[in-house]
């Protein structure tokens, strides 16, 4: 049966959430055998590496600018994955962290409204309170003690909504104000170039936090062998996979609705965490998550709607 490219592109974006989730348990299981900085260099330069074959050519042809904004974008990626890994070594809840640092996708329309003066739609503004009410019910659930893993996790979701503007902003042409008034267009960096450049941006910033933090030497002379499983399949799997489905899917259709199947990730991560790990949540723990979720939607609401509709 062939399937009309637009609901390739939605199917294949389910296997993107799928992808992401599953990479949440083979980062966990990692970060248990080794340092969680190391851990993080080791799967990104790898990915990075991967994808830099990958987009060789898409590469050689960027012009300086293109580059410095790639760069730009990798080290802010690389500060959030910090604060991400960090906190997912410090957690022990995975499918709450997940919720957590979901919110990030709510901030970003906040960052961009303040940032880049972009306006933003009601339901942005809808949805920032819900959020807000669901993080107090995940951290102030026994007075307001929050746990360090927890407050990695929400500082990660910042960060990451002030990558995911800059992002969108070097994925697609624009024009900007030069300092002397005049406007200057601003060229896309093609997809696998960016993405390739990011990761492997994330990987040496991470190397280098990592050096000054974390001993290296019990990892590398005494590693067990499950551990060069999970950094390959993260880094494979969970993250030049991930990005490279992710890429061809939003290739197959202009009208894909891939932002409303994505807010599916934590509600994945939660599914697979206790599937994984045996965990559970408090009433009170799911009720944070599900105010949480339902601000992921009612930030999505647009899309929503038009999903609605075509269906």
């Amino acid at each position: 049966m062939n399937l009309p490219d637009s609901r390739k592109s939605d199917l294949l974006m389910v296997v993107v959430t799928l992808l992401a989730a599953i990479s949440w348990m083979f980062s966990k299981e990692a970060v248990l055998l080794m340092p969680p900085l190391l851990f993080m260099a080791l799967r990104f330069l790898l990915a990075g590496s991967i994808l830099m074959v990958a987009g060789h050519r898409q590469i050689r042809r960027l012009s300086a600018d293109q580059l410095r904004r790639a760069v730009g974008v990798g080290l802010v990626f690389g500060v959030a994955m910090s604060c991400w890994i960090t906190g997912l070594f410090l957690t022990e809840n995975v499918g709450e962290g997940a919720f957590l640092t979901s919110i990030g996708v709510v901030i970003v329309p906040v960052i961009a409204r303040i940032a880049f003066k972009e306006t933003q739609p009601v339901s942005t503004w809808l949805a920032l309170p819900i959020a807000i009410a669901g993080l107090a019910l995940l951290s102030l659930r026994n007075g307001f003690r929050p746990e360090p893993g927890q407050l990695f996790f929400v500082i990660a979701a910042f960060i990451f909504a002030l990558y995911f503007t800059l992002n969108t902003r070097a994925a697609n042409t624009r024009i900007a104000q030069r300092p002397d008034g005049k406007d200057q267009r601003k060229e896309r960096v093609p997809a696998l170039a960016l993405t390739a450049i990011a990761l492997t941006t994330v990987g040496f910033v991470t190397l280098v936090i990592s050096s000054f933090r974390e001993p290296w030497s019990p990892t590398l002379t005494n590693a067990e062998p499950m551990l060069w499983i999970w950094v390959l399949a993260s880094a494979t799997i969970g993250t030049a996979g991930r990005f490279f489905v992710q890429t061809y899917a939003q290739s197959l259709s202009t009208h894909s609705h891939g932002v409303v199947i994505l807010v599916l990730e934590p509600v994945w991560v939660a599914l697979f965490a206790t599937a994984w790990f045996g965990e559970s949540m408090s009433a009170v723990q799911l009720s944070g998550c599900s105010l949480i979720f339902a601000a992921l939607l009612i930030n999505r609401w647009s899309a929503v709607r038009k999903l609605i509709l075509r269906r």
